[in-house]
C-alpha cells in the first residue's frame, strides 16, 4: 500500500509541473502567475516593458515558492534603483543612446507594442513578437530583445508535419536563430 507521503509528493509534482508549464486548461481556469498577479502586472498594451519586467520577477517568486528556495533575494536585488539591475534593463540599456537610458528604450518598445501593426504569435509563455523595431521573444522568465537593423537570421532547423490538430493540411515548423551583429546582445531562438 502507498504511503501518504508518496502520494502527497506525486500530487505536488504534478500541481509544481502543471503551475511551472501550464497546460490549456490551467491556463483556461486562469490559474496561472499571470492571471493570479494581474492587478499587480498591470496592462501590458499600456506599458509593455515595465510589464514584463514584473512578470519576469513575480513569476520567479511563485516558482521560487514551490521548491521554497530564496530567490526573493533576487528579486529584490532586481528591483533596486528603479528596476536598473533587471536582467531586462541591463539589455535594454545597450541599445541606449549615451545620452539617454534603457527606459528611453522601453518607451519606444512600448510605443510600437500598443501599435496594431505589430506581429505577435504563441502562447503567453512563449510568445514572438515583432514591431517595426524589435525583434521580441517572451519566455517564462526572460524577455529577449533584438533591434531589427542589427540582426542576422539564419533558419536552423525545419520539421514537417503531415498533419495538424487544427486542419488536414502538412505543416513545417521551421527554428530561426535571431543573432545581432552587437556583441552585447545574447541571440535567440524563435519557432
Amino acid at each position: 500500500m502507498e504511503s501518504p507521503a508518496v502520494t502527497f509528493t506525486l500530487a505536488y509534482l504534478v500541481f509544481a509541473v502543471c503551475f511551472v508549464f501550464p497546460p490549456d486548461e490551467v491556463r483556461s481556469a486562469g490559474l496561472t502567475v499571470q492571471s493570479l498577479l494581474a492587478a499587480w502586472l498591470g496592462s501590458e498594451d499600456a506599458a509593455f516593458v515595465q510589464y514584463h519586467l514584473r512578470r519576469s520577477t513575480g513569476t520567479l517568486l511563485a516558482h521560487s515558492l514551490l521548491p521554497l528556495a530564496v530567490s526573493s533575494t533576487l528579486a529584490y536585488y532586481w528591483s533596486r534603483k528603479g528596476w536598473n539591475n533587471h536582467p531586462l534593463a541591463r539589455t535594454l540599456a545597450v541599445y541606449a543612446l549615451p545620452q539617454s537610458g534603457w527606459r528611453a528604450v522601453a518607451s519606444s518598445i512600448n510605443t510600437e507594442f500598443r501599435r496594431i501593426d505589430k506581429f505577435a504569435t504563441g502562447a503567453p509563455g512563449a510568445r514572438v513578437i515583432v514591431t517595426d523595431t524589435w525583434v521580441i521573444k517572451v519566455t517564462t522568465y526572460c524577455l529577449h530583445v533584438a533591434q531589427q537593423q542589427d540582426i542576422h537570421l539564419t533558419v536552423t532547423d525545419s520539421r514537417q508535419h503531415e498533419l495538424t490538430p487544427d486542419s488536414n493540411m502538412p505543416v513545417q515548423f521551421l527554428t530561426i536563430r535571431v543573432a545581432s551583429v552587437n556583441p552585447y546582445v545574447k541571440a535567440f531562438d524563435i519557432r
